[in-house]
């Protein structure tokens, strides 16, 4: 599988320096589509703060990962959804930190979760 980053400069505002504008998967032999992933630690309990549960969810989302075998290196598409605008930034922070050097294709969304404890909400594409 070969991963190829699309950024054109032609005709599309420029990508920031966290995110590409598309990506293309080449012979993918599996997709994990995962399901928006919360803050929840095992119990079912959501982290005390936003820096808490950013934690919770990529502590989550890596063991989701590993049950396909995979890292967050096979992560190919990300959508956060935030409670609060505010949170972008330490949003951005913690992605950054969970992927490294690698950019992917992000979509951040403000909504209103189905409890107001739950501050963040990420879903994933992975590919490998």
């Amino acid at each position: 599988m070969a991963l190829i980053p699309r950024n054109p400069t032609a005709g599309v505002y420029p990508a920031t320096d966290d995110y590409v504008h598309a990506m293309e998967v080449v012979a993918p032999q599996r997709f994990l589509f995962v399901s928006g992933t919360m803050g929840l630690d095992p119990d079912g309990a959501p982290g005390a703060d936003l820096d808490a549960q950013l934690r919770l969810i990529w502590s989550n989302i890596r063991a989701i990962l590993a049950s396909a075998d995979m890292t967050t290196d096979n992560i190919v598409r990300l959508t956060s959804y935030l409670r609060d605008g505010s949170y972008a930034d330490a949003n951005a922070t913690a992605r950054i930190a969970a992927l490294g050097d690698r950019r992917v294709p992000t979509t951040a969304i403000v909504v209103q979760t189905l409890s107001p404890e739950w501050l963040v909400e990420i879903e994933v594409v992975a590919a490998a």
